[in-house]
């Protein structure tokens, strides 16, 4: 479980609340069961317009992964190509054959079979690079899926703003009613505005953030795939992929894999 996330989330709808009850404003006055409808579902239902319905049914999938901490095994991803790099050196490059059956990371895989295989450099970065791009699209896909919800639903609530108040305009002649008409007409963009920015634009900005390291691991992957057929001795090898890492986990992962 991601706390942050958890954090968030909570946290955010807990201020909401704390401030309508600090306003003297009670729960159920900001309740409404048609306006819940139009904001909540309709938007949901538009991406269907947009989107393939495996997509949109895939979407809250998606919004799962925010709440779940993803393991990038960056340590274990230096230390294995360096050993890799440190038998190359030794046995050659056809000895890390055996060792390919063993890679739990298909791309780290695809990359040293490609090796192993005697492929050019180049086609070798070109390909890896093609998957990676791939990978890129599919998190912008799924990126957008969530925009277009997080964009609608503030429209949708103007959109129910607007009929609530045309019907409080039809009926101006009972003055009692006008105050509790426009809570109710102002509630939709309340709705949306909650949906967007408390739930849909964070949950974006959390996968963009996922995307960005996961690409990030790719990127040093190519990088050890090329520098063991290369021939990089296993330390530049190390200080090439341990550049990737931000400072902090630099020194962790540093200290274990050039401790001899």
């Amino acid at each position: 479980m991601n706390i942050s996330t958890l954090i968030g989330v909570v946290g955010s709808i807990g201020m909401l609340v704390f401030s309508i009850l600090s306003g003297s404003g009670t729960i159920l006055s900001f309740v409404d069961i048609p306006s819940i409808v139009l904001v909540f579902v309709c938007p949901y239902i538009m991406l269907f317009t947009a989107f393939s319905i495996q997509d949109v049914l895939g979407i809250f999938g998606i919004i799962n992964i925010t709440f779940k901490v993803p393991n990038y095994n960056e340590q274990g991803i230096i230390t294995k190509l360096m050993a890799m790099s440190e038998k190359a050196r030794r046995e050659g490059l056809l000895a890390l054959e055996e060792e390919l059956e063993d890679l739990d990371d298909e791309f780290m895989k695809k990359g040293m079979r490609l090796v192993v295989d005697g492929t050019d450099a180049e086609i070798i970065r070109a390909l890896m690079e093609n998957e990676l791009n791939q990978m890129q699209d599919r998190h912008v896909a799924k990126h957008n899926i969530m925009g277009l919800w997080a964009s609608s639903a503030p429209a949708v609530g103007m959109m129910g703003t607007v009929i609530g108040l045309i019907g409080m305009l039809k009926n101006l002649e009972d003055k009692s009613a006008l105050g509790p008409n426009m809570a109710i007409a102002l509630i939709t963009t309340f709705y949306g505005s909650l949906i967007a920015n408390f739930t849909m634009l964070p949950w974006i900005a959390k996968l963009k953030g996922y995307d960005a390291v996961e690409t990030k691991v790719k990127e040093m992957e190519i990088e050890g795939v090329l520098s063991i057929q290369a021939g990089d001795n296993p330390r530049i090898l190390a200080t090439k992929l341990l550049s990737y890492l931000n400072p902090a986990d630099r020194k962790v992962v540093e200290a274990e894999v050039l401790k001899d």
